[in-house]
């Protein structure tokens, strides 16, 4: 059976993307391999095994076109209205709580915010399905 192992992104500014997903996520730099053209930098923390690899290309100064094909990332949180409160007060800028409830059922409970190179994240409440 497979297991997922990490998702990439591009990034431009390897300590701004690091910063932020430290402070946004607690994810920390778990390797950091350095080639002549690139760097890859892997993220994780002790909540699951899976990472967030950071490809940070040498030289390139142009934001990445995130183009129509990209979706988002997505983590759970215990308490989303403290989260919210601290991504406020950090000045990341998330965009409202949404309550997800089509037909009166609730399905999710969350917010997205982007990150400095303009990836959205969706911040998710842990029940029902993403308990």
């Amino acid at each position: 059976m497979a297991r997922l192992a990490h998702s990439m992104i591009r990034v431009l500014d390897e300590a701004r993307s690091i910063d932020f997903y430290r402070r946004a996520f607690g994810l920390e730099v778990a390797d950091r391999l350095d080639f002549d053209d690139f760097t890859l930098v892997y993220l994780s923390n002790a909540e699951a095994a899976f990472e967030l690899e950071l490809t940070v290309n040498k030289g390139r100064e142009a934001a990445y076109d995130l183009g129509d094909g990209y979706g988002h990332l997505a983590v759970t949180v215990d308490d989303l209205d403290a989260e919210h409160a601290r991504f406020t007060e950090a000045g990341f800028a998330p965009r409202r709580i949404v309550d997800f409830a089509p037909g009166g059922t609730r399905i999710a409970r969350f917010f997205f915010v982007a990150d400095p190179d303009g990836y959205q994240i969706e911040v998710l409440e842990r029940s029902g399905r993403f308990a």
